[in-house]
């Protein structure tokens, strides 16, 4: 089989799987399969975003990325580099090499002078996963420090694969959960300036002892924690993007929802604390995330809230200034993606607390 062919093989096997309803630890694993069959890579990164803020909320990473994580995670946050996850998702192009960049001057990114080049890697190929407008994850590949590094076509194959990596994501969401959180009582993370962890209560550690860790992220806790603290700083700072919030949804191994939320607890400078609030998710917070993985549109994500809150047809349609008869038809739509035959069932695939029954 020639190198063409088997190319075409691995992408085409690929997006099938992405298409297969998998959970997140199966798609990356043949994400990872299947990458080095399309294109020569020798370190890969792979996170799950947080579509509102665009945080990220789980990441998987090969060696010797593992390690540097913090690193990485600091230089994302910082806003003075280029090719940052978030801008990538904000951009009209969600993926760019290095290279392309930095117009093959790698040395003007702090990212390559001070974290890649020292790991013996060069240019990178970075991809935000979007779908529907809505970012899902992030993809970066890593090639060793070499003068050649990613080419346009190799770009724009993974430009190809990310919106079907994007559905596998927002698909994932889906799976096996539950609308809101598992109840419990919200707990709190204290963290030094540095991130260091200071004290977590029992409750926080409870909770987030149910959300699944990769094992090659080396990290006391779970990398949202870490990432709503971030947030916070870059915030503080006024280098975060346009989209940042110091907050984020997790999912649980059960299936439940989690919030994350930071803020700064006031102190002498030398005791400066970031405070991260965990809990179980409200279902105001979960319902834009849910209606969002099922596709629906802007509009008709509107038109379902307004049923969710039992508004009539005919309040729906003053509300939103458009006539009945487009109201039903905006319904049909949502009641095919999200699988149900009427606003009872609606409200209750969207609305029903855990551990109830479906029916």
């Amino acid at each position: 089989m020639s190198r063409t062919s088997d190319t075409a093989r691995a992408v085409h096997d690929l997006i099938r799987h992405c298409h297969d309803g998998t959970d997140v630890p199966a798609l990356h694993a043949q994400l990872l399969r299947s990458v080095r069959r399309i294109l020569p890579v020798d370190a890969a990164f792979f996170a799950t975003a947080d579509p509102e803020t665009l945080l990220f909320t789980g990441a998987y990473a090969d060696e010797p990325l593992n390690a540097a994580t913090p690193l990485f995670m600091d230089n994302e946050f910082s806003g003075l580099d280029v090719n940052t996850f978030a801008a990538l998702a904000l951009s009209n192009e969600h993926v760019a090499s290095l290279d392309s960049a930095t117009h093959a001057d790698r040395w003007v990114s702090g990212r390559y002078r001070e974290i890649m080049r020292p790991l013996g890697l060069g240019d990178e190929l970075r991809a935000a996963l979007v779908v529907g407008s809505q970012c899902w994850g992030y993809l970066c590949l890593h090639r060793e420090d070499h003068p050649l590094g990613f080419t346009d076509a190799e770009a724009a194959l993974i430009a190809s694969i990310g919106p079907h990596l994007a559905h596998a994501l927002r698909q994932a969401v889906l799976l096996h959960g539950s609308p809101a959180g598992g109840g419990g009582e919200p707990g709190v993370v204290l963290l030094a300036e540095d991130l260091g962890v200071v004290a977590v209560t029992p409750e926080a550690a409870h909770l987030l002892s149910l959300v699944e860790q990769s094992r090659s992220i080396e990290l006391p806790l779970p990398l949202a924690v870490y990432t709503v603290a971030m947030a916070l700083r870059a915030i503080e700072q006024g280098t975060a993007s346009a989209r940042t919030l110091p907050t984020s949804r997790i999912r649980t191994i059960d299936g439940h929802w989690l919030t994350l939320y930071a803020s700064r607890l006031q102190g002498p400078p030398s005791e400066q604390r970031i405070s991260v609030v965990v809990k179980a998710a409200e279902t105001a917070s979960t319902v834009p995330l849910l209606l969002s993985a099922y596709g629906l549109s802007p509009r008709e994500a509107e038109v379902a809230r307004l049923v969710l809150r039992g508004n009539s047809t005919r309040v729906i349609s003053d509300t939103l200034h458009i006539s009945p008869h487009t109201v039903q038809d905006h319904l049909k739509v949502v009641f095919d993606k999200v699988g149900v035959r009427s606003r009872r069932d609606l409200i209750g695939r969207l609305l029903q607390p855990p551990g109830s029954n479906e029916g």
